[in-house]
């Protein structure tokens, strides 16, 4: 293998190093592990920074306190603490083994072997730690398989995925962002043996995985892998179509913006109302993604042929990023070319106009001689369709002028 990289800039200076001092006193040591140890060795930004330790929880807490960062117990009872320091938080967990495990979760023994904490985590690339002056611990050739874009189960795969079947999921996200070539035969295998335990996952874990997964550079190929040996319908509980994953990458390229996980996912997913009100139940999606894909499976069937006036009446109903979010599907979905000019000018729409605000209230009614009630309602309803064909006027005369019109097909003003 090569030389290592220099060691990078935030494990030299910053706050990971004032965290490391602070917790590793009196014998205890600190690492770094994870995905800012893989990304660093690729050239990649750090993204999360999560630490090991062999201090036990309680004095990682107690340390990190005493040194004026803020505490955050979120599993501790698994070994990690969060510590927050000048507003980012860092996972610090206890080196340790796990003792007994179902599929779903363990039990765990805390411990002070470094190479025994990492025989216990899934992948080799997984398994790689740093120390706070750059050197790297690496047991079971992580750094030969991250290379050679290979994602390999530690171990007996089978092993592996029984201890929790999420690592199922895991297994693909990581090969979506980290490999080349096609899945490792013996971990795929693996998956498909115990494809069914996906079914005892929570469905936070499962969302938490798909969200990560749809948005990761080779998604595209990963997801319709996991298609094809049944493991992806399983999860969504429906039909997926991950080419339509590519086609949003795609058009997310050409137009330089960042994959945003609730449009990857509706492109993967949602073709109808009902795709979005089951991919809300089986993946315990927020009362606002569920919006979006429900928005999504509603409107994206969108062409830039239907003209400006169409397209700002949709943008006016949904608001800026519903627009946005059917339009990047539609255009995913379309025969388009990713650069074609029509597609792209729909998309700046909410850049180039903003919805005047709707000129007509219930009060300008009454009084003209409306009572207030539903009929009220149904009326201003009316006025604003009539308003919305009409290009959104804001001038007086043609506002009233809309009002004579709607009134005078009521029968009069009130």
């Amino acid at each position: 293998m090569s030389t290592l990289p220099p060691r990078p800039g935030w494990l030299a200076a910053g706050d990971v190093p004032r965290l490391i001092r602070a917790i590793g006193v009196e014998g205890d040591a600190v690492r770094v592990v994870g995905g800012a140890v893989r990304n660093w060795l690729i050239g990649l930004p750090p993204g999360d920074i999560d630490l090991a330790t062999t201090a036990e929880p309680g004095l990682v807490a107690a340390r990190a306190g005493g040194a004026g960062f803020k505490v955050v117990p979120t599993g501790i009872a698994h070994g990690t603490v969060t510590i927050v320091v000048d507003g980012t938080g860092y996972e610090v967990t206890t080196l340790r083994q796990d003792i007994v495990t179902d599929g779903r979760r363990a039990v765990v023994r805390f411990g002070r072997d470094w190479e025994a904490d990492a025989a216990r985590r899934d992948f080799t690339i997984n398994a790689m730690s740093l120390s706070a002056d750059g050197e790297l611990f690496d047991y079971f050739g992580g750094r030969r398989d991250l290379a050679d874009g290979k994602v390999r189960f530690i171990g007996e795969a089978l092993t592996r995925v029984r201890e929790d079947r999420l690592r199922i999921l895991r297994l693909f996200r990581f090969h979506a962002i980290y490999a080349r070539g096609e899945v490792d035969r013996a971990a795929l295998s693996a998956c498909i043996a115990e494809r069914e335990g996906l079914a005892d996952l929570s469905r936070e874990r499962l969302r938490a995985e798909i969200m990560k997964l749809v948005v990761a550079p080779r998604a595209g190929a990963t997801l319709q892998a996991m298609a094809d040996c049944g493991l992806l319908g399983q999860v969504l509980g429906g039909v997926p179509l991950a080419a339509g994953v590519d086609r949003l990458a795609a058009v997310e390229a050409g137009l330089s913006i960042a994959a945003d996980p609730v449009q990857r996912l509706a492109s993967l997913a949602v073709l109808t109302r009902e795709d979005a009100l089951r991919l809300r139940e089986r993946l315990a999606l927020s009362n606002a993604e569920f919006r979006r894909l429900d928005g999504i499976g509603h409107g994206w069937r969108l062409d830039p042929a239907a003209g400006l006036a169409a397209a700002k009446q949709l943008l006016y109903a949904v608001g800026p990023r519903g627009f946005r979010d059917r339009v990047l599907v539609g255009f995913a979905r379309s025969t388009a070319d990713p650069a074609e000019a029509a597609w792209r000018d729909l998309l700046a729409l909410p850049e180039r106009w903003t919805a005047p605000h709707f000129p007509v209230s219930g009060e300008d009614l009454q009084r003209r001689g409306f009572a207030a009630g539903p009929d009220l309602g149904t009326v201003l309803a009316m006025i604003r369709t009539r308003w919305m064909a009409a290009d959104f006027p804001v001038a007086r005369d043609r506002v009233a002028a809309l009002l004579d019109e709607v009134l005078a097909e009521r029968g009069g003003e009130g």
